[in-house]
């Protein structure tokens, strides 16, 4: 017997897949309903199903496969654009998310606030961003930087 939606659905998780999965069954169950969807699944549908909804149901999951696909890509990018950064440009990257002022960080590293100027302005182009704000989102969604502005994983 061929396995069933759940199952085949384990098996694409762990190979990795990230598509998108729309189950539909004729036995429905609270407890299976609950854990497909718990796993990812992005719709769940008892037989019979009019086309139309169906229909709606694949456009949604292929919209927010594609935004997620989008957003993924952007973060792989950045995590290879932080491991671009020389030692300096890594600590003052790490003082500037945490919301410290060019004249603090040059305190900090005993350097001069021009110094430290063009340290950040290089590795505001390295990381390819403009803006401090897109800085410490990027920092945040890739986990290197907690909501409360701590930094939480190096692994660059």
């Amino acid at each position: 017997m061929p396995p069933g939606g759940p199952e085949l659905q384990d098996g694409l998780s762990e190979l990795g897949s990230t598509l998108p999965i729309i189950l539909l069954t004729d036995h429905p169950d609270i407890p299976t309903t609950v854990r497909t969807i718990k796993a990812g699944a992005d719709d769940f549908f008892i037989k019979p199903v009019a086309s139309e909804e169906l229909l709606h149901a694949v456009e949604r999951a292929i919209a927010h496969h594609e935004l997620t696909r989008h957003v993924n890509s952007k973060q792989e990018v950045f995590r290879a654009h932080l491991a671009t950064l020389t030692p300096r440009e890594r600590e003052v990257f790490e003082l500037v998310i945490r919301g410290k002022t060019n004249k603090e960080i040059g305190r900090a590293l005993g350097c001069t606030e021009r110094t430290i100027k063009a340290h950040r302005q290089r590795m505001m182009e390295k990381l390819q961003v403009q803006t401090l704000a897109e800085l410490v989102s990027l920092a945040e969604r890739v986990g290197v930087l907690d909501p409360n502005h701590r930094i939480i994983n190096l692994g660059y």
